[in-house]
């Protein structure tokens, strides 16, 4: 399968690169930051005798998204789009939240997702087949305190992925949500603009999902039958039911 992957420099993305590089597949991985998707693309050609292309991509730039993407003999091929660049931007009240991060937020985790899928869809429809997996959150599903911009960026991405899937149907193409509870990524770092200690509290005390985690789950449902299409998966860790309930047992037993 041809694979593409955004947002695939760290995290996620770059777990699902390496998850479906080893399971023997063609993948396209794409980032805003070139030196860490050059080396991750060399290493994974290497390890694993891959076709594996790059590409320096800002997923909120519409005009290089449909330069880069629309016309690739790569994408001509796709058969699977994963939306996984996305962020959160500080955690404040509304009143508290700086302007230019509900602006990120929005271009990054809903017109990013909607750029890149504009711009591969052609080719999906033209094969009569595909997948589209969008990297949603459990932020998409309840709303939280001080998550404000974040969880309306994420509630759009879950509406805009469930209506993807109804004006789709007609071409054959799947469209499935992955939305992850807590998770140790750099996540919470760039949430906390680079704090490492604000980070660190985040995951104290539990074992939280890893990225390696949501990478096995979005394996699985590229691989399901071919009639088959998981439309929707919230995935937590054990010690976390949803966003307001988080076992931390560590922590208690320290207090």
């Amino acid at each position: 399968m041809n694979i593409l992957i955004t947002g695939a420099s760290s995290g996620f993305g770059k777990a699902m690169a390496i998850q479906f590089a080893s399971m023997g597949h063609a993948i396209m991985i794409t980032a805003r930051r070139a030196d860490r998707i050059q080396a991750l693309a060399n290493k994974l050609s290497e390890q694993y005798g891959v076709k594996v292309l790059s590409k320096v991509l800002d997923v909120q730039d519409r005009s290089a998204v449909f330069q880069a993407l629309e016309h690739d003999k790569f994408v001509s091929e796709l058969d699977v789009l994963i939306n996984n660049a996305g962020l959160a931007l500080g955690r404040d009240y509304f009143e508290e939240t700086q302007l230019d991060d509900w602006e990120t937020m929005l271009d990054t985790n809903v017109k990013g997702v909607m750029y890149v899928t504009r711009a591969v869809l052609p080719s999906l429809i033209k094969r009569g087949k595909g997948h589209i997996i969008n990297i949603g959150s459990i932020a998409g599903l309840e709303v939280y305190e001080k998550g404000n911009g974040y969880c309306a960026s994420k509630h759009a991405l879950d509406a805009l992925s469930k209506s993807m899937r109804i004006d789709l149907l007609r071409h054959r193409i799947k469209v499935t949500s992955i939305h992850p509870g807590a998770a140790d990524t750099e996540f919470s770092l760039v949430r906390f603009k680079g704090d490492p200690q604000k980070a660190a509290t985040v995951y104290e005390g539990y074992t939280p999902l890893y990225a390696k985690d949501i990478a096995e789950v979005v394996a699985y449902a590229v691989g399901v039958p071919e009639h088959v299409c998981l439309n929707s998966i919230e995935m937590t860790c054990t010690s976390q039911a949803n966003s307001f309930y988080l076992s931390k047992p560590t922590v208690q037993g320290k207090s």
